[in-house]
């Protein structure tokens, strides 16, 4: 399981026991979007090769309000 914690200035990933922090540029350079404007899902798809994609998508300025 992927556990993803949000904040404004990126995203700390716990990905099969590895801790990582994915910055917030580096996710605005991955996805070509700005970082509020990202979802869950596509912090998701960085992360894992074929993730679980289940409920509906949340906008990152939604998340970190």
């Amino acid at each position: 399981m992927t556990v993803l914690s949000f904040d404004d200035k990126g995203v700390d990933v716990e990905y099969e026991g590895t801790e990582f922090r994915l910055d917030k540029d580096l996710i605005e350079d991955a996805t070509e979007k700005a970082y509020p404007d990202v979802t869950d899902h596509e912090v998701l798809q960085i992360v894992e090769k074929n993730p679980d994609l289940q409920g509906e998508p949340r906008r990152i300025g939604d998340i970190v309000r």
